[in-house]
């Protein structure tokens, strides 16, 4: 097993300070829809809603959460709408990675003065529950950033949404936050991104993967890991390399017509649970030859779980200087081969499973190669 030594340096001045991920945001063709999938195939519950009858006249939002993660779906109400424009050409995606800040003026000046285009300058949006003040930069591709001041606000989630209570609640499944987002990004952009991240955000490069780490007969790519000062939001960003057939960052880039996220990292603490309830709401996972196991004790040395519930469910285990930490991929969770979702608990772990890249991208690979994509 390859060890990765990680950048422990601590930020002396931390001029972007962030409290985590506020909600993310997807634009998508039929959000009603979308809803009800994430509610029946991952547990999440219903939070607000905005639309025609909340007075927003060019759209639908179903908001839902699952411990500290929100999801907002949204679909325009006309043909000619922006987000229309997005859907087309992306298909369902994520347009908002939302951040929790103490001052979304000052974020929005912080960033700005740094360098970053603007996407949302700084508004106020208020109602009968209090206020919240936001602002939002632009992000690779059609990405944003925005950045959320809540303290003053003690609606269900926004002004302009109302609280949605539905007579479906499926109970969880053990989803407690959003560990890690990953991008995507073009041919030699992935530097360009670690920049925006160190110089317009504060953030640091925390780990590095080359195309030497994470390759397989076939394919390769190359990552690098941005984390603010505290740790709570990390954004991987993953940029192709040279490989013999195509990597599955060309893939996506090909089918999502340009950059974006890549997937949602979401924690938990007993993955064998989760992962068991989400297969049998028909959640699909990448799965891995049986033989991934056979060694596993040998590569990442003791840990807890029994090996079998692994073995069966397909969860995969690596190691590093803090800890182990067990993962396991969806399946695109669109009909293009874009946007997935990672389940993970970390046993003391702050990397991202290096040890499994071989093994999971064989797995993914698998999967191009019955699409007729490899």
């Amino acid at each position: 097993m390859e060890t990765l030594t990680l950048d422990k340096k601590e930020i002396t001045s931390d001029f972007l300070p962030l409290n985590g991920t506020d909600y993310v945001e997807f634009y998508v063709g039929n959000a009603k829809q979308a809803a009800h999938y994430y509610k029946t195939a991952f547990g999440y519950q219903d939070l607000a809603y905005a639309g025609p009858e909340t007075g927003v006249r060019d759209r639908a939002s179903y908001v839902l959460q699952q411990g500290k993660i929100r999801l907002v779906l949204t679909t325009p109400l006309h043909s000619d709408h922006p987000i229309a424009d997005h859907i087309k050409k992306h298909g369902d995606g994520v347009k908002v990675l939302a951040l929790w800040v103490d001052d979304a003026f000052d974020a929005f000046h912080q960033t700005t003065s740094r360098g970053a285009e603007p996407y949302q300058h700084p508004q106020i949006i208020h109602d009968e529950y209090g206020e919240v003040r936001t602002s939002g930069i632009k992000l690779y591709g059609e990405t944003v950033h925005l950045f959320i001041e809540r303290k003053n606000y003690s609606g269900a989630f926004l002004p302009g949404y109302k609280e949605l209570k539905t007579s479906y609640h499926p109970t969880d499944t053990g989803l407690l936050y959003v560990d890690h987002c990953v991008g995507n990004v073009g041919w030699h952009k992935m530097n360009q991104w670690v920049n925006f991240y160190e110089d317009i955000m504060g953030f640091r490069n925390i780990l590095t993967f080359d195309d030497k780490t994470i390759s397989t007969e076939y394919s390769a790519l190359m990552s690098k890991v941005m984390s603010n000062g505290n740790g709570y939001v990390k954004f991987p960003i993953n940029e192709p390399a040279e490989g013999k057939k195509k990597s599955q960052i060309e893939e996506y880039l090909e089918f999502y017509e340009g950059e974006g996220v890549q997937h949602l990292a979401l924690a938990t603490h007993d993955i064998v649970k989760t992962v068991t309830d989400l297969q049998s709401r028909g959640v699909e996972f990448l799965t891995v030859p049986t033989t991934y196991y056979d060694d596993l004790l040998d590569r990442v040395g003791h840990i807890d779980e029994d090996l079998e519930p692994l073995k069966k469910l397909g969860i995969l285990v690596d190691r590093d200087e803090e800890g182990y930490l067990l993962q396991i991929f969806t399946k695109p969770v669109e009909d293009r081969p874009t946007l997935f979702v990672e389940i993970i608990q970390r046993k003391g772990a702050r990397s991202f499973g290096a040890g499994n890249f071989k093994a999971l991208f064989e797995a993914i690979e698998r999967e191009q190669e019955m699409r007729g994509n490899l």
